[in-house]
């Protein structure tokens, strides 16, 4: 199908072009069809659904990042996409996601968990920790103090991700990320700190 065409078909509306290509040969075509029906508002989670499982990795990533504000598409099996680039989005998205759910999905949550401590690649660990501070659910407090002694670019992220939290951990783990080597590191602590209760 003509990618031209496709583009096109989001704006002016074709549903019909649009969803034809969802089951088009070319990856390009099928990635183009998510985004012309998310454009113009016929997107459905089943649609999702169906492209989390692509064979190409692009369209699962796409579909991943569609669906970070659409409670009705579970995220746990892009969550253990094979592709970490596919996880990386996953973990984003249900930092997006979850808090717009009455409660938090148990096995996301433990998933995240397992991605910010273990995860090979420390994009996927970035990701991760910043989900579970999103979500703010106590049970992920010990893979984001975890984040704090990770990479630069983890660590700043595990320190933004401290915000919900409180306790001694917390504070120790803050006290620390204002003397970190890396300034990036310390300005994230600074930013956080006046939202943090000093007597806890």
């Amino acid at each position: 199908m003509n990618w031209r065409e496709l583009a096109a078909a989001g704006h002016e509306g074709d549903e019909p072009t649009a969803r034809a290509a969802l089951r088009d040969p070319d990856p390009v075509a099928r990635e183009l069809a998510l985004g012309a029906l998310a454009r113009m508002g016929a997107l459905t989670d089943d649609d999702l659904i169906a492209a989390l499982y692509d064979t190409t990795t692009a369209i699962r990533r796409r579909a991943v990042l569609l669906s970070a504000t659409r409670v009705g598409v579970p995220l746990l099996p892009a969550l253990h996409d094979p592709d970490p680039v596919v996880v990386e989005a996953a973990a984003f998205a249900a930092g997006e996601q979850q808090p717009l759910h009455d409660t938090v999905d148990d096995l996301v949550l433990d998933r995240l968990v397992v991605l910010a401590t273990d995860a090979s690649d420390p994009l996927v660990r970035e990701a991760a920790v910043a989900a579970l501070g999103a979500i703010g659910d106590e049970r992920g407090l010990p893979a984001i103090l975890a984040g704090c002694t990770d990479k630069p670019a983890i660590r700043r992220r595990a320190v933004l991700a401290l915000a919900p939290f409180d306790g001694p951990e917390v504070q120790a783990a803050l006290a620390a990320a204002l003397e970190d080597r890396d300034w990036q590191v310390r300005q994230s602590a600074e930013d956080v700190a006046p939202f943090m209760s000093p007597d806890t």
